[in-house]
């Protein structure tokens, strides 16, 4: 079981989780799944799948803290330009999903969207060809499942991410002296140590929520040998993706034809 429950303190869930519910539907070329994650309390998660050719590969998104799924329906296009199809997943209490957020929910909510995600691509008869993603906040999960899944998934990008959120509990300066942040920080790091993924790492280069340093830190844990670190010049934590739109884009959609 993952120590990350230790962050699950009202303080820090309020500082670190900014849930929005929205029910917007989605574009012609989606469909929308609601994922269970704990039927006990009839909680589910919800994920939408922008599929433009159902030969691509697909990535699957976990997205950012203050970001909700419908943020990527004119995302997707961007995508789909490099010939990649996306689902992109909530988490509890943002969107369309029920419950509140904590970072227990975060870890082990993943595990029931993947096997969910796949179970719907191969009901579908999509090709098995998925990548793990996971912006900032979303590097939490995607870098859970790297871990456990290495043989249904074909790499790994974290784009604004950290090893660990304890990295952004000091940074930020929030209460936690009396939490094991240590023992949680080696957990994370033993975890990406135990990553085999090709693995794609995108960072802004005055990135002030999570530092650069952050990103350099994970590319030197992680114990893929196949593994790359693009820097976006000038970039920030929000503005990363269009800051050089066409360097981001063309960076995922290389990667993810190389393996």
């Amino acid at each position: 079981m993952s120590r990350y429950y230790i962050l699950d303190t009202p303080m820090l869930l309020r500082s670190l989780f900014f849930p929005e519910e929205d029910y917007t539907p989605g574009p012609k070329n989606s469909f929308d799944l609601m994922v269970p994650v704990d039927k006990e309390r009839e909680i589910a998660v919800s994920c939408r799948f922008y599929m433009e050719n159902k030969d691509w590969p697909w990535i699957l998104y976990f997205h950012g803290n203050g970001e909700v799924v419908s943020d990527y329906d004119h995302i997707a296009p961007l995508y789909h330009r490099e010939k990649l199809n996306l689902v992109v997943s909530d988490y509890r209490g943002y969107g369309a999903s029920s419950g509140r957020p904590t970072f227990a929910g975060l870890i082990k909510d993943a595990h029931f969207v993947l096997k969910s995600v796949k179970k719907e691509l191969s009901a579908r008869e999509y090709p098995d060809n998925l990548f793990l993603m996971g912006r900032s906040m979303g590097s939490i999960p995607a870098l859970e499942l790297a871990r456990h899944y290495p043989k249904d998934l074909k790499g790994l990008i974290i784009e604004s991410g950290f090893v660990c959120a304890t990295r952004l509990v000091k940074h930020l300066r929030l209460p936690s002296s009396r939490l094991d942040l240590e023992g949680l920080e080696a957990e994370c790091i033993e975890k990406a140590g135990n990553i085999s993924l090709p693995t794609l790492i995108i960072h802004g280069q005055y990135d002030n929520l999570v530092p650069l340093q952050e990103a350099r830190d994970l590319l030197t844990y992680l114990g893929s040998t196949q593994k790359e670190l693009l820097v976006i010049p000038g970039a920030e934590h929000n503005n990363i993706m269009f800051m050089d739109e066409q360097q981001y884009f063309q960076a995922l959609g290389k990667f993810c034809y190389s393996f």
